[in-house]
């Protein structure tokens, strides 16, 4: 699970003399996999690069993140779920019924502690394979799992795995936002969901090599009940983000590949000029997308060159699948005013149809006084 030594070097020397890689988390995983054709984000999160640094040295800081407040607020309730040997976590695994014949101090929480994130890793496999032939209920807060993606290793950290007694193993993934009357905001859930499939895809790597163990694909939700600090939960099927998360991740290029396409000195370092960076940053091909704007550090750069260029895609993608061919809104008018394009082609037709739809709506309607011509 380690990278190659060249592999090493050439990575370290993207991100810059001295500067330690930053961790991918299981969060900029699930972005990674929702958005698997830009090459850009996989060699800049493979490289251990922090984009949120190199947005603020490009000029396009980012516009989101988790505040002070909010972080150590899920702290507390992390810790408040976690206390009592995860007995409030068991009761809404189990249910009443199935808790009140646990005893919670038989409960077994290893100590998952060792020297580095491959050490953490190999610790946490061997405390899933000793709980599973105990056969009793186990607790393992914050285990590190190890997931290969484009051909570098990951290391992940859920909040919690539980290990039943039959042998079966649980996420848990604890968050802040709160559960009101037994139900959640809807996108905050499918964040959890899509983030929590790969957890539950780094568990089958390590169960596949045991017997007797099973991953379960129904996550355990924790919240806050209604506006309360007493947490609630819900079990959450993450069979469709898996297969999801599955299939775009295996297609996502190697970072030996993409590197391969960078020219030569090329380098990430915030150190180095504006330009200089700029210049690294658009030899590696990008897939913007308006949903960027909540996931990737580097959107707002994105953003600001794809509207330059007059891509579709600053659009969204909807709107980018429907034009098919046409790869520029100036592409995109020239074909609705006849100027180029197959007539014949669908797109196209229905693009001229719109246009003239919209020149004799506003032929109809006389334009109010003191305003200048419509925009196309």
């Amino acid at each position: 699970m380690t990278e190659t030594p060249n592999l090493r070097h050439r990575l370290a020397r993207l991100r810059g003399p001295a500067v330690p890689p930053q961790p991918m988390d299981a969060r900029a995983l699930a972005a990674l996999a929702a958005n698997p054709g830009c090459k850009r984000r996989a060699l800049l999160d493979g490289a251990g690069v922090d984009k949120a640094r190199l947005a603020q040295a490009l000029g396009a800081p980012a516009v989101f993140g988790q505040s002070q407040f909010a972080f150590m607020r899920g702290n507390a309730f992390e810790a408040r779920v976690k206390s009592d040997g995860g007995s409030a976590l068991l009761r809404l695994l189990c249910g009443e019924r199935e808790f009140a014949g646990i005893d919670p101090a038989s409960v077994a929480a290893p100590d998952l502690s060792a020297a580095g994130p491959e050490g953490r890793a190999a610790r946490t496999a061997l405390a899933l394979r000793e709980a599973t032939e105990a056969g009793g209920w186990t607790l393992l807060d914050h285990p590190m799992l190890a997931l290969r993606v484009a051909g570098s290793p990951v290391f992940l950290e859920p909040d919690a795995v539980v290990v039943r007694p039959d042998g079966r193993w649980v996420v848990v993934e604890i968050k802040s936002f709160p559960m009101i009357d037994g139900s959640a905001d809807a996108a905050k859930v499918g964040a959890a969901a899509r983030q929590s499939a790969v957890y539950v895809l780094a568990l089958e790597a390590v169960a596949a090599r045991l017997t007797g163990a099973s991953v379960e694909h129904a996550v355990l939700l924790v919240c806050p009940k209604d506006f309360s600090n007493l947490p609630d939960g819900s079990l959450i099927d993450v069979r469709k983000q898996l297969a999801v998360t599955r299939r775009q991740l295996e297609r996502l290029t190697r970072i030996e590949d993409i590197a391969d396409l960078l020219p030569e000195g090329a380098t990430f370092d915030v150190e180095r000029p504006a330009q200089e960076l700029a210049a690294a940053v658009e030899s590696v091909r990008a897939a913007y997308a308006p949903e960027c704007l909540s996931t990737c550090e580097l959107a707002l750069h994105c953003r600001q060159r794809a509207r330059s260029e007059g891509a579709v895609e600053a659009l969204g993608r909807s709107v980018r699948g429907e034009l098919g061919g046409l790869r520029s809104v100036d592409d995109v008018l020239a074909a609705a005013r006849g100027e180029r394009g197959d007539p014949a082609d669908p797109t196209v037709a229905a693009l001229r149809r719109a246009a003239a739809l919209r020149a004799e709506a506003l032929g109809a309607r006389p334009e109010p006084a003191g305003t200048g011509a419509a925009c196309p």
